[in-house]
Formats: structure tokens, sequence, C-alpha cells
């Protein structure tokens, strides 16, 4: 049984807490009805997203892993393409290109907003550059005007991946302002229970306005399958539980204040830690706002370890995400990334440091958790 005085990196139980009575009911209400696979529920989620995104087209899927194979499948990719993406990232975003044979292009990421740097993109192209994967990390858009720039001078398709920021709005160039994923050819989330937007299991989600390409992604998604048993394309099988889909049409009704919520909790960090030189809090880029999966500091002058483990010994959780990246993980050598140069993004897996952060914090536990830092970095002087 967890505690109540417990901190928590993502207090999910808490959250139940204050819809229980509509997620207990829309639960039941599957189980009832037996509609455990493509029940109403699914489009009725689906058309709700669409909704909110202001997005032509969603296809719910099983996990985001899959919404970034499937996005990549629909693109028409061959083995040996070339897709650029940063590797200050989870493991996700590149593992999918691994497994269909197309080769990970890693660039560096900016140092203040930990997302792929735009100026870094054009330099890597080549004949066989087909498509740009940015991911919107932290909660933070990456900088899509610029990608979108480059990628129609060069024909490259763009794949966002939307698992950290739903929710997020950009500005575009024009003024005009959209939500991320909904920007690139694809956008692609993972709706994992500790996302802004989670549910209680696994799934996931594509987005487009091109309504072409949303027949090929159903498909993909469904055995490559038109209508039941005639299959026009390899694809796979990859559904939204109907329990699933319940649950998040109530979250998602409550996501707007979800993120707030994550946004208070990240200022009075900020205000608490502009004490410390030590501690560089979050940057919010001047193009979106933020939508803080994570809260992510980088420390200078700290061991960054010795500060996780004397956090751990206080009673506070924190994570480092992450503390490999993409280019120096085992599965990625036969591909030669070893040797790739990428100062900033090896700085900063030595630097980052995750504290908790979600939509029940109490502000004792704020309190324990700012201290423990402060008492940390006291000790060092």
């Amino acid at each position: 049984m967890i505690q109540v005085n417990k901190i928590q990196m993502v207090d999910l139980v808490s959250q139940y807490q204050d819809i229980k009575q509509e997620v207990d009911e829309a639960i039941l209400s599957v189980i009832e009805n037996a509609n455990f696979i493509n029940g109403p529920e699914v489009n009725s989620f689906k058309s709700d997203l669409e909704s909110y995104l202001n997005v032509n087209h969603v296809q719910p899927c099983a996990n985001g892993t899959d919404a970034l194979q499937i996005a990549l499948m629909a693109l028409g990719l061959k083995p040996g393409d070339e897709v650029i993406t940063p590797s200050f990232t989870y493991i996700a975003t590149t593992e999918v290109m691994a497994l269909l044979g197309l080769k990970p292009v890693f660039v560096e990421v900016n140092p203040d907003t930990f997302c792929i740097d735009a100026s870094k993109i054009e330099a890597v192209i080549t004949s066989k550059t087909k498509a740009i994967v940015p991911v919107h990390l932290y909660g933070q858009a990456a900088p899509m005007n610029e990608i979108m720039a480059i990628a129609k001078k060069h024909n490259l398709f763009v794949v966002e991946d939307n698992a950290q920021a739903i929710g997020c709005d950009y500005i575009l160039s024009n003024g005009e302002t959209v939500k991320t994923g909904t920007i690139g050819t694809i956008g692609c989330t993972s709706f994992f229970p500790s996302k802004n937007l989670g549910c209680y299991g696994d799934g996931g989600a594509l987005f487009t306005n091109d309504s072409e390409l949303a027949v090929k992604i159903k498909m993909i998604a469904n055995h490559g399958q038109s209508k039941k048993y005639y299959h026009d394309v390899v694809g796979c099988n990859s559904r939204l539980d109907t329990i699933q889909a319940a649950v998040l049409k109530i979250k998602l009704k409550k996501l707007n204040e979800y993120n707030a919520a994550r946004n208070k909790v990240a200022s009075y960090y900020d205000n608490f830690f502009v004490q410390f030189p030590q501690i560089i809090t979050p940057v919010r880029a001047t193009d979106s706002n933020h939508v803080f999966h994570q809260y992510t500091l980088k420390v200078e002058g700290l061991d960054r370890d010795e500060l996780n483990n004397f956090l751990e010994e206080k009673g506070v959780p924190s994570m480092i995400y992450y503390p490999v990246p993409a280019h120096r993980q085992k599965m990625f050598e036969s591909f030669g990334s070893a040797s790739t140069h990428l100062p900033i993004t090896d700085w900063l897996t030595e630097r980052v440091i995750s504290l908790p952060i979600h939509t029940e914090m109490k502000q004792e536990h704020l309190d324990v958790i700012c201290n423990a830092v402060a008492e940390f970095i006291k000790s060092k002087e």
C-alpha cells in the first residue's frame, strides 16, 4: 500500500482518486458490454482528440513505439534510407528506425531547450535522407518553424515525437498557434501511464492532416487491410484497448488543467532555485509554452550522481533522463554511431537530473524536495 506522505515522481493514485467515479463507471461499462476491442469508446476518444488537437485525423494504436514505427512505414521509407533525429531522447525514437532497416543520423541538441538543434540539420542531409524526427523533449517544443522550412527545402518528411508534449502550444511563423504533433507530416504520441495524458496500461496514437496518409496509417495499424480479410500492404496489429480509450476520454477533458498544475509546480521550483547558481532551471522557448512532462535541471560545479544519491537517501525520488544517449547505445554499434561527435549531448548526460513533477503535488512535498537539494548544495560550499 502506498504511503500517503511518500513523495512520488508521478502520483497516479492521487490523480485517480479525483476522477475515480467517472473512471470506475466507464471501465465497468466496457466490461458489462464486452466491447473490449474497437468498442465505441475508441472512436469517441479519437473524435475528442481530433477536436482537442484541431487535426483532421487521429489513429489510436497500442503504444507510442508502435506509433513511430507505423508512421515510418506509412511514409514508404526503405532499408538504407536515412532519418535525422537527436540522440538525446528515449530509445524508442530511434529503435524503430533500426527495426525497419533505416539509418538514424544523430544530430546535436540545443543545450538550453534539450531539443534538436535545427542549425545542425542541413549539414548531415544527403541523397539518402528521407525524414526528420524531432522530439519535443520534457514537454518543450522543438523548433518546428526552422525544421519545417528545412524539410520543405529538401523535400523531407517530418515525424514529430510528441510523446512528452501533448497539449503544448506552438506559434507558427505566420502567427497561428497550433498543437505540437500536428505540424509535421505525422505526429506520434504515447499514452504510457506517467505521460501528461496517460492511460492505465499501454496506448498511443498518430496524428495527420493528410487524408490519404491517414488511410494508409489505419491500414498498417490493422494488419494492412483495407477491409476484413483483404490485406493490401504489410502491416501490424496495433490497437488501443477500449478500456484504455474510456480512461483517456475522461482524462483528456482535464489535460489543460493537468498541464497548468505542472506549470505551477515548475514555477515554484524556478523561484526557489534562483538563489543557487549551481542549478540551471528549464528554459521556456519564446515560440511555445511548456507542459513539463519532466522538470529537468542542469547542475554546474556539482556531482550530479552524488546529488541523485543524496536525494534518494533523503526519500526524494529523482531520475536521470537520459544517462546514455542513443548514439552510445550498443544497439547502434553496427551503424558506426559511436564515432559520432555530439559534445553537447554527452555534456548533458552528465549534468541533467529530473525532480518530481505531477498534477497532485503538495506544498509539503515541494518544501522537502527543495530543501533537500539546498542542503546538498550548502554541504559542498
